[in-house]
């Protein structure tokens, strides 16, 4: 297992220490990704997210920050403000960075420990439409690219809608402080050579952030470039993803099923848990290029369990918003003040 705390020392990490808004802002910082979770191989890629504090010009000023990333390292850094919104939603791509081990945290100040210590605050039933969300897409995503192949254009183009929506839905979970805009995709009579049917988009923009424009954009077109790289597919490659993909699906339900159930965060898989999505990941459930009806034998368990889950919990249909608030309220002052440890 990489050394984290002394990687982040490396010059490619500077920006942990120069960018004004990280710095001693950041509250926590840990790994994500397959070190995350667990299935990490050698040569994996090392992927850390974390929390900063806003500013005193993000508090009382005009400024406004969401969040910091770094593509070269793969490094991404939620404002406390944008994260606690998500963390209230159980949002499965943020809400992991209060369940890692201790060991997996490469920065974690009091004030992190202190939301650590708050982390229960978070969870509600919420966590059944969050993860089941997440979940059917990554579902969708295995059906596409298993079926994509041999369809027709008309109901390739229907499969491509399907993921196109829900990398939309993804992209607006994670900026809906940003209001004034609507966009709408639909299938109608094609206007392109050699298509019988195409998706089509409508969409009204008013004080959008043209970078986040562009982000948005660049999130459609590349599920729209995955589905045109069909004739060049690499197999092996392919297969990989396949089986990334199929590891994920299990993963999420395996978390999501323990926040119902025990209202736990637990974000690195073991036992029995982590040998089966390393099963999965190694290709234990594919057999040319597809995946084995055993696997859907598996998926089908997994779903009936979340369901079940989500019947039983214990869990407050929603979070408590006062002792989130007064949390919010602790955390922005000492941020103001300065009183940042």
């Amino acid at each position: 297992m990489p050394d984290f705390k002394s990687i982040i020392e490396g010059k490619k990490y500077d920006f942990l220490r120069t960018d004004p808004r990280l710095g001693k802002s950041i509250i926590l910082l840990g790994v994500s990704g397959s070190y995350g979770y667990g299935t990490n191989r050698e040569g994996s890629d090392i992927d850390l997210r974390g929390i900063a504090l806003n500013g005193r010009a993000d508090l009382l000023g005009l400024d406004f920050f969401e969040q910091f990333e770094d593509r070269i390292t793969d490094t991404v850094i939620f404002s406390f403000m944008k994260i606690i919104g998500l963390l209230m939603n159980c949002n499965p791509n943020t809400i992991e960075i209060l369940g890692l081990d201790d060991d997996q945290y490469v920065i974690k100040s009091v004030m992190g420990q202190e939301l650590l210590d708050n982390k229960a605050l978070f969870l509600s039933k919420r966590a059944a439409a969050s993860f089941g969300h997440y979940a059917g897409s990554q579902l969708r995503r295995l059906q596409n690219a298993i079926a994509r192949d041999s369809l027709t254009q008309s109901e390739r183009e229907k499969h491509i809608l399907n993921s196109v929506n829900n990398a939309l839905n993804d992209f607006n979970d994670r900026h809906k402080s940003y209001n004034g805009s609507t966009i709408r995709l639909y299938i109608d009579d094609a206007v392109t050579d050699g298509f019988d049917t195409e998706i089509f988009v409508d969409g009204e923009f008013r004080h959008y952030p043209l970078r986040q424009y562009n982000e948005m954009i660049n999130t459609l077109t590349n599920v729209i470039r995955d589905y045109s790289k069909i004739g060049e597919r690499n197999k092996k490659k392919d297969d990989r993803h396949l089986n990334k993909h199929a590891m994920h699906l299990i993963r999420l339900f395996m978390m999501g099923i323990n926040i119902l159930e025990k209202g736990e965060i637990k974000t690195r898989m073991k036992g029995d848990d982590l040998k089966l999505l390393l099963d999965i990941r190694d290709g234990k459930y594919m057999s040319d290029s597809k995946l084995i009806p055993e696997f859907f034998e598996i998926v089908g368990d997994f779903e009936r369990r979340f369901e079940d889950a989500a019947d039983r919990s214990c869990l407050p249909s929603e979070p408590d918003k006062e002792p989130i608030a007064e949390l919010v309220e602790s955390f922005n002052y000492r941020a103001v003040t300065g009183d940042i440890r």
